[in-house]
């Protein structure tokens, strides 16, 4: 009965193991072959489209940028860096923030979760996760300098 119980375990750990190993396979921005597009940006050529997917996630930053009033109050300011990775599906996963201060960070993970769906990078014609990072600056008007 335990041995029935044991190779159970191993069969279900060996599974779970194959399973977490596709998922783990990840392809930096810079080695993709086709990169992820944002919408808007398919009929532009490939070798163009790594342009056009920078300029279009500033300006979505840009036009969903809202400055947090209590950081505006607490005279909060810095540079928040950004990763997330683009999945297989389009979708933006796994969002992370780094910067001076929680309620930032907060703010940065908000503007990002807001990115449209994506066609996914793709190597060898299959869907890929591909991260990606973004700095976004918060800066109080008159403040010229901060931390970070």
């Amino acid at each position: 009965m335990c041995i029935r119980y044991c190779y159970s375990f191993l069969f279900l750990l060996t599974v779970t193991f194959c399973i977490s190993q596709e998922k783990i396979t990840i392809t930096s921005f810079e080695s993709v072959e086709s990169v992820p597009v944002y919408p808007g940006c398919f009929p532009e050529k490939e070798k163009d489209r790594r342009k056009c997917f920078q300029e279009k996630i500033q300006r979505h930053i840009s036009r969903n940028f809202r400055y947090p009033e209590f950081a505006q109050k607490k005279g909060i300011q810095g540079r928040v860096f950004v990763q997330f990775i683009i999945g297989t599906g389009g979708y933006v996963e796994q969002i992370r923030a780094r910067g001076p201060d929680p309620i930032l960070e907060t703010e940065a993970k908000r503007i990002i979760s807001l990115i449209p769906k994506l066609n996914p990078g793709r190597v060898d014609g299959k869907a890929v996760r591909v991260p990606f990072s973004v700095p976004i600056t918060f800066r109080l008007p008159g403040k010229k300098t901060f931390n970070n």
